[in-house]
């Protein structure tokens, strides 16, 4: 009976922890930019600890319905109180939100084990926390610059692309796109910064963009609290505005669906055959719930994050 137990534990493990993220896996939405830690550390099982979690939990939650949200979680000591906020790119749907947000939190955590401070940007998310106040300031540092080659960048595109980051500068709004024939270009504030505070970090970010980059095919400038990204011909591949491939679109939300229901039929043939194996006993009856609530009521993107750890834990706990 051992036997079996570890065959299915193995078997379920990598199904779910490879085959699924290297369907679902979108570059475009998690793939890395920069990340950072402070210098400070905390104490296991310390007071920051317990509300770096809680405020870390509230940050993914809330991702599942806004795709901006702040949060203060207050300590009994100044040294325990923790600020934190989270950003998704503004074209994004509301489950690439969740699940981009989850991605970059269990990312975070690894990068950034026991500080009490971190910050990491992906493609598609935002998100920092630290012991200091920070929410509502601006924040103009460098904290990333990339820029292109200059071969094949002609005098014309350098035009579009100057027209395309004063459409940005010019725009209205937090997230902002732009494009003129192939060159397209996209800028970004943090959500707690005012209007006139995102004017003024996006002015630095598209001026240092254009002297510092020059006549690059493509440029990023990331400051502390906004970006400024163009890109030129597909040379640096990242969202585009306006440009809505119906085709890919229906694609991608068959293969979805189609990954959902296999997910779904998978884990209860599974279960299924557990409790069979485990007895119907009420504590297992609770699991089998339990998980099947779990699956149906979150994203998958999110469950192979999240789930899996727990899922194994009480596999164990009630089936030893």
């Amino acid at each position: 009976m051992t036997k079996v137990f570890h065959f299915l534990l193995i078997f379920m493990y990598i199904f779910f922890s490879f085959f699924f993220p290297l369907i679902y896996s979108d570059s475009s939405v998690d793939g890395f930019i920069y990340g950072g830690c402070s210098q400070i550390k905390y104490s296991s099982d310390s007071p920051y600890e317990s509300n770096l979690n809680s405020l870390l939990t509230s940050l993914v939650n809330s991702a599942t319905y806004s795709s901006y949200n702040k949060y203060t979680i207050v300590g009994s000591t100044q040294q325990d109180m923790i600020n934190g906020l989270y950003q998704c790119r503004g074209d994004l749907s509301m489950p690439d939100c969740a699940t981009c947000l989850a991605r970059s939190v269990s990312q975070l955590t690894e990068l950034c084990p026991q500080t009490c401070g971190g910050v990491l940007q992906l493609q598609g998310c935002f998100v920092k926390y630290d012991n200091f106040s920070f929410l509502g300031s601006e924040d103009k540092n460098v904290v990333m610059k990339k820029c292109g080659p200059s071969n094949g960048f002609d005098l014309d595109e350098m035009g579009r692309r100057d027209a395309v980051l004063g459409s940005l500068m010019g725009g209205n709004g937090l997230y902002r796109v732009g494009g003129s024939e192939d060159v397209q270009g996209m800028a970004q504030c943090v959500g707690d910064l005012s209007m006139a505070q995102c004017q003024d970090c996006l002015s630095e970010a598209i001026g240092r963009l254009k002297k510092e980059c020059g006549g690059g095919v493509y440029g990023d400038m990331f400051l502390g609290k906004c970006y400024a990204r163009y890109t030129t011909k597909g040379a640096h591949l990242y969202a585009k505005p306006n440009h809505h491939d119906s085709h890919s679109e229906s694609e991608k939300t068959f293969a979805l669906i189609i990954g959902l229901l296999a997910g779904v039929a998978i884990l209860i043939i599974f279960l299924t055959f557990m409790r069979r194996i485990c007895g119907r006993n009420g504590k297992f009856n609770y699991f089998l719930t339990l998980i099947y609530s779990n699956f149906l009521f979150t994203y998958y993107k999110i469950i192979n994050d999240y789930v899996l750890s727990l899922f194994f834990f009480f596999f164990f706990f009630f089936c030893r």
